[in-house]
């Protein structure tokens, strides 16, 4: 049995919510006691989880609830849940799971739809697996049971609204500076564009003077924009972004190879379509100040 079946089939007691967001279906109909009675019954199911006791799990269903997993395939009723179960602990042992509930809303003062994410952590260390799910539970004769469960894949968000101010600096540019040396910017979108892939070189001739790489990123703590970069010599260092829409500017500390430190201010834009603008200000190693760079002007050739 495939471990999707232990995260489609715990959601439903795991995922009870704790508290009811506004705004979704109207006013919640349920009071302070159901909603204690529905988080009692997360932790009970939670419990008989723990212990492997399959037939405690399916008893949080309806006799004829039912569970429809990411494919569309349904199981219905405790019987066949409780065989899943079964199954599941005798393949799987030391499961351990966290649950994210989004809403829970009453739809009536007996029956509660709930919506949330859940993720499953195995032992062996591989990374959890996270489902999105819909549920909905009902109160027969004063007790809250599961009646439906249907899960969907989780699909993780994109940082693609926090760093689609610099979609116009993606792609290959080239320009060459006032001493003859040629600069060189790669940006490209990371999968799920959660981050830009950033490759920087000069080049003399056919020597390469300096090369670095630096991965662009949404700093969720400190809200802005930051990159890490590393230096092909070894030296290693951060970037904060500030700016917006055609203009940038990175203030960026690094580490150098032999330990030293130094700080630059990169001056980002676009001036058109195809050339964007390079500038480095307010230089420093060691706190002994070097002159700005004169602003250098690169060509999109891809």
């Amino acid at each position: 049995m495939r471990l999707r079946y232990l995260w489609i089939l715990m959601l439903p007691a795991l995922g009870v919510a704790l508290v009811v967001l506004p705004g979704q279906g109207g006013e919640p109909k349920g009071n302070a006691k159901d909603k204690e009675a529905i988080a009692k019954c997360a932790e009970a199911f939670l419990d008989a989880f723990h212990k492997g006791d399959a037939k405690a799990l399916a008893a949080f269903w309806t006799p004829n609830g039912e569970f429809i997993d990411q494919t569309g395939k349904h199981t219905r009723g405790r019987k066949a849940l409780e065989k899943i179960f079964t199954a599941l602990f005798a393949e799987q042992k030391d499961l351990k799971a966290r649950i994210d509930s989004h809403s829970l809303n009453f739809v009536t003062p007996n029956v509660a739809i709930e919506e949330g994410t859940t993720e499953v952590f195995a032992p062996d260390g591989k990374p959890p697996t996270k489902v999105n799910y819909t549920m909905v539970h009902v109160k027969k004769e004063g007790e809250w049971l599961i009646a439906r469960l249907r899960n969907s894949p989780f699909v993780p968000p994109s940082n693609y609204q926090h760093l689609r101010g610099l979609e116009w600096a993606i792609g290959d540019w080239a320009g060459k500076t006032e001493t003859g040396e040629m600069e060189h910017l790669s940006l490209t979108w990371a999968e799920g564009q959660n981050f830009i892939v950033g490759k920087f070189s000069t080049t003399a001739g056919d020597v390469q003077v300096v090369s670095a790489k630096q991965l662009i990123g949404w700093d969720p703590v400190a809200k802005k924009v930051r990159s890490w970069i590393f230096d092909a010599t070894g030296g290693f260092g951060e970037g904060a972004w500030t700016g917006g829409g055609k203009k940038w500017t990175v203030k960026i500390s690094t580490t150098l190879q032999d330990g030293k430190k130094a700080s630059t201010t990169i001056a980002l834009a676009s001036v058109d379509a195809d050339t964007i603008s390079l500038q480095a200000k307010d230089r420093s190693v060691d706190d002994i100040k070097l002159p700005d760079t004169k602003v250098v002007k690169l060509r999109r050739t891809k």
